[in-house]
């Protein structure tokens, strides 16, 4: 059984559903997970981002000492928690739902990208549920927000250009001012300023759901061709969510770029484990954000 040093390596800096996590410290084979990684150090360490195997000795010594099971488990775990690639081009934010925190998630990402230097334009085509002020003016929540993770480098016109009063799909929303929303008006203002920049942008609601009057998400998602992230509510039924909207997703022929669990409330089940009941299933990243916590990294030291 062959253990390249590339994956022995992925496996000592996992860091978001890895192995290393106490989350997803198991027992096996009569010793915890930690127990078996640490088995590991003599032959590698850990430089930052990125970790070194030195030479070939180690990998030989796993492959004789480890038994198969903890090597499936581990390659595993070290397919799902390598980083996302990045993709200049940009990413499309779904949810699995409505109210999965796409919008906390998304500025997360945005703040990432703008700390590496990299210039970034957010887009929120569409926003329902927006108050009204007392001039009139309809104030939108996500699109403020993801104008404020961007440092203000946009304007909110530009971000979000159709905004409703009802807090229902934009297309019901905006059939109650009277309006109609059509699919070709949200791709054109998901359009660069720059084709140099990275573009983010965030749908409304779940993949399929409704989003113009001859359109959903999931064709918008398809118009644009970017990556796809999809945030889920860390909760119970996470993975049935989740793998729902990795089936539809990739039925559009759409790159998944990550998964991403998103506690919107504090979770109280602690022997709950979605990142880890979702590994068998899921062939890309698989990220954990808490409640109310800053993402952990989640992009590799490329850049793309």
């Amino acid at each position: 059984m062959h253990l390249s040093p590339v994956f022995v390596a992925r496996v000592t800096r996992c860091r978001c559903v890895g192995l290393r996590n106490p989350m997803y410290q198991r027992h096996i084979g009569g010793k915890p997970v930690q127990s078996w990684l640490n088995c590991v150090k003599p032959g590698a360490r850990s430089t930052g981002r990125h970790s070194e195997l030195i030479g070939n000795r180690t990998t030989a010594w796993m492959q004789e000492q480890l038994p198969s099971r903890i090597l499936a488990v581990a390659r595993q775990v070290a397919q799902n928690a390598a980083m996302i690639r990045f993709d200049s081009q940009g990413y499309f934010i779904t949810g699995s739902d409505t109210d999965v925190g796409k919008t906390y998630i998304a500025c997360e990402i945005v703040r990432q990208l703008c700390q590496r230097g990299v210039k970034v334009e957010t887009r929120k085509p569409a926003e329902s549920g927006c108050i009204e002020s007392g001039n009139g003016i309809l104030i939108t929540h996500d699109a403020a927000a993801l104008q404020q993770a961007n440092a203000s480098r946009e304007t909110l016109e530009r971000i979000n250009p159709y905004r409703y009063r009802a807090a229902l799909a934009p297309h019901r929303a905006a059939r109650l001012e009277g309006q109609t929303i059509k699919l070709q008006a949200l791709i054109d203002a998901c359009s660069r300023d720059d084709p140099a920049h990275c573009l983010i942008v965030e749908g409304a609601g779940g993949f399929y759901s409704p989003l113009a009057e001859d359109g959903r998400n999931a064709d918008l998602a398809s118009a644009l061709q970017l990556p796809v992230i999809i945030v889920v509510n860390d909760r119970i039924g996470a993975v049935n969510q989740a793998l729902m909207t990795l089936q539809v997703v990739k039925s559009r022929q759409l790159q998944v770029a990550a998964v991403i669990l998103n506690e919107v409330t504090a979770i109280t089940e602690r022997d709950m484990d979605n990142a880890t009941d979702l590994l068998p299933y899921c062939d890309c990243p698989i990220f954990c954000c808490g409640f109310n916590a800053e993402l952990a990294p989640i992009f590799d030291g490329n850049d793309g």
